[in-house]
C-alpha cells in the first residue's frame, strides 16, 4: 500500500507540473525562475530546458545548456613589456649565472655575455622580469594591434617631417643657385624675357607635386608580359590616388548631387558653396566645360551641322582626322572672311579710334588703385562692389517730419519717431504733441484709477451685495443703473406668459388688471423677449429659443 501510495503521489505531481507547463507556454501562469533568478523562456522546447537525471537538478534550470569550459581568467590584456620587479643587491641560488636575474635560466639569458658572470663578481645584479600568466580568449588571440604601443608611430611621423623638412631645403637650394645664375646674365632681347619668366613659373611648381612626380612615379608604365593570367600588368596613371577621397564621399547629403555608380560619373558639383581654391573636385561638368573638352564639343557640333546642311559628308568616329582638318580649315576661312569685312568697312567709313592718339594712362590702364584677385578671378580686396540702390523712395520727409514712416514702433504699431504718432500721413507735432500724448495717457490712468477706487468704496459702503447688471433697454436709463437677476427672471418668466397668452387667445382672462408702472428688470425683459420685424430669421424662431 505505501508503494502504490508513492507512485499515485508521483503520478500527480507529474500531472501537475504538466498542467503548469502548458499553461505557462500558453501564457496562463508566469515565467519559471532558475537557480540564479533569472526567468526560463517559456517557448524554450521541453528537450532543452530539461536537464539529465545525472545532474540532480531539483529546479528548473538552464545551467546545464551553458558552455562549462568557460574559464573566467580569459582576458583581453597583453604582457608588460620590458618591466622589472625586484633587484637583488648579491647573487641568489638558481639565478641566471650571466646577469643574476631568478626569472630566467643562464641559456636563456638575452644580456651580452659578460667576462666574468654576476655569480662570481656579485655585482650589477640585474632586476627580475614580470613574468605573467594568463589566458587569452577568443578576441584576444585574434587581436592584431594586441599590445601595440602608439607612441611609438610618434617616431614614424618625426621621421617623415625630417625627410620632408630636408627636400624642402634642398629645393629652395637649388631655386637661389639658378636664380643666382640668372641674375648674372644679361639679356635684351624680349624673347629671352619671356623665356625667363616661364622658367621662374617653372621653379615656383607645388612641393607637393614635386614630390608626386618623385615618390608615387605615377605616369611611369611598367608591363610585365608573364603573368599567371597570361596578360600584362602595369601602373597606370588614374583619376586620383588612394589617398584621396572618393568623390561620392565629398557630401553625404541625400539631397546632395547625383552619383551614377555605372558609369562612375557625378556631373553636379557635391561641395557647391565651398571655397573654389580648396576644391579637390568641383563635378564632371567642369571638365566638360573647359579646356580640350569643349574644342572637341565644338568639332562635334561643326561635323553634325555640315553633315546636316549637306555640304561635306563627314563621320566624326569614322574619320576624327579628316573631321579635325575640316574644322580646322573652316575656323581659318571664318577669321579671314571676318578680317577682309572688317577692312572693307574701314575703306568705306574709316577708323575714328586711329585718328586721335590715345592717352597712354588710358591705353595701359594704369592707376593708383591696387586690387587682388584669386585664382578664379574674384575680386579679393581693392574693388569693393557698390550697394545696389533701392527703386523705392528713400529718406523723404513729409509733413514737417525729421524721421520716416517706421522709425518708431510701440504696441504693435509703427510710427514716427520725431512726433511718436502712429498715424500715417499725419502733420509732425515734435515735442510738444510726444509730452502732450504723455500727459493724456497720464489723465486717462488717474480717471481709471479713481473710478476703481470709488466702485469698491461704494461695495464697502454698501455691504455684500448680489451679482447685478447693467441695463440696456433705451437710451433713456438713467446713468450708472443696475439690475437685479433675480427680479429679472421673474420678469422674464411673466414676459413669456403674456406672450402665450397673447398668440392663443382663448388662454386671455377677462378680468385683467394693467400695471403702468414699469420696472426696469420689466423693461429689460421685454427687450430681451421682443420680435424684431426687420430680423431675416424671425420665421426660423421657436418657443425653445426664447428660454434665457
Amino acid at each position: 500500500m505505501a508503494t502504490a501510495s508513492v507512485g499515485f503521489k508521483s503520478r500527480e505531481e507529474h500531472r501537475k507540473k504538466q498542467e503548469l507547463e502548458e499553461a505557462r507556454k500558453a501564457g496562463l501562469a508566469p515565467a519559471e525562475i532558475d537557480e540564479e533568478g533569472k526567468a526560463i523562456n517559456p517557448h524554450i522546447p521541453q528537450y532543452m530546458s530539461s536537464a539529465p537525471w545525472y545532474l540532480n537538478a531539483e529546479k528548473p534550470s538552464l545551467k546545464h545548456q551553458r558552455n562549462w569550459k568557460s574559464d573566467p581568467n580569459y582576458t583581453k590584456s597583453w604582457y608588460d613589456r620590458g618591466v622589472r620587479t625586484f633587484k637583488a643587491d648579491k647573487y641568489r641560488k638558481g639565478a641566471c649565472e650571466n646577469c643574476g636575474a631568478m626569472t630566467h635560466s643562464t641559456k636563456l639569458c638575452i644580456e651580452r655575455p659578460r667576462k666574468i658572470g654576476a655569480k662570481w663578481t656579485n655585482k650589477h645584479i640585474s632586476p627580475d622580469e614580470k613574468i605573467e600568466s594568463f589566458k587569452l580568449d577568443y578576441d584576444g588571440k585574434r587581436d592584431r594591434w594586441n599590445g601595440y604601443d602608439m607612441n611609438q608611430y610618434a617616431r614614424v611621423i618625426e621621421r617623415y617631417e625630417a625627410r620632408d623638412e630636408a627636400r624642402r631645403k634642398f629645393l629652395k637650394e637649388q631655386q637661389l643657385k639658378k636664380l643666382e645664375e640668372k641674375s648674372k646674365k644679361q639679356r635684351v632681347d624680349e624673347k629671352s624675357s619671356d623665356d625667363d619668366e616661364e622658367e621662374e613659373d617653372a621653379l615656383k611648381l607645388d612641393e607637393a607635386k614635386v614630390d608626386e612626380s618623385k615618390q608615387m612615379d605615377f605616369a611611369k608604365v611598367e608591363k610585365r608580359v608573364r603573368t599567371t593570367g597570361g596578360g600584362s600588368t602595369g601602373t597606370v596613371r588614374n583619376l586620383r590616388i588612394r589617398e584621396d577621397t572618393a568623390k561620392y564621399l565629398l557630401n553625404l547629403d541625400v539631397n546632395s548631387a547625383y552619383y551614377d555608380p555605372k558609369t562612375r560619373s557625378m556631373r553636379e558639383d557635391p561641395l557647391p558653396n565651398a571655397d573654389p581654391n580648396e576644391k579637390f573636385y568641383a563635378g564632371d561638368n567642369q571638365y566638360r566645360m573647359t579646356g580640350q573638352a569643349l574644342d572637341f564639343k565644338k568639332l562635334n557640333v561643326h561635323a553634325w551641322e555640315s553633315f546636316e546642311k549637306g555640304q561635306v559628308e563627314i563621320n566624326m568616329q569614322a574619320a576624327p582626322s579628316q573631321a579635325e582638318l575640316l574644322f580646322k580649315n573652316y575656323k581659318a576661312a571664318k577669321e579671314k572672311l571676318k578680317k577682309q569685312m572688317k577692312e572693307t568697312i574701314v575703306e568705306k567709313y574709316g577708323n575714328a579710334a586711329s585718328e586721335e592718339e590715345i592717352p597712354r594712362e588710358i591705353l595701359l590702364g594704369k592707376s593708383e588703385r591696387e586690387v587682388e584677385y584669386d585664382r578664379c578671378g574674384r575680386v579679393i580686396k581693392g574693388m569693393e562692389s557698390s550697394v545696389p540702390k533701392s527703386k523705392y523712395e528713400e529718406d523723404v520727409y513729409i509733413n514737417n517730419h525729421t524721421s520716416v514712416w517706421g522709425s518708431w514702433w510701440r504696441d504693435h504699431q509703427w510710427g514716427y519717431k520725431c512726433c511718436q504718432q502712429t498715424i500715417k500721413n499725419s502733420y509732425c507735432t515734435g515735442v510738444a504733441g510726444i509730452e502732450a500724448a504723455k500727459e493724456t495717457a497720464d489723465l486717462m490712468k488717474i480717471n481709471i484709477e479713481r473710478d476703481v477706487m470709488a466702485m469698491w468704496m461704494n461695495a464697502e459702503m454698501s455691504g455684500p451685495v448680489t451679482e447685478k447688471r447693467l441695463a440696456t433697454w433705451g437710451s433713456e436709463t438713467q446713468e450708472g443703473l443696475v439690475l437685479d437677476q433675480n427680479k429679472l427672471a421673474e420678469a422674464l418668466k411673466k414676459e413669456d406668459e403674456r406672450n402665450r397668452e397673447e398668440k392663443d387667445e382663448r388662454k386671455r382672462k377677462y378680468n385683467v388688471q394693467w400695471n403702468d408702472q414699469v420696472t426696469p428688470e420689466e423693461m429689460e425683459a421685454y427687450r430681451m423677449k421682443r420680435m424684431h420685424q426687420d430680423d431675416p430669421m424671425k420665421n426660423l424662431l421657436h418657443e425653445s429659443d426664447f428660454v434665457l
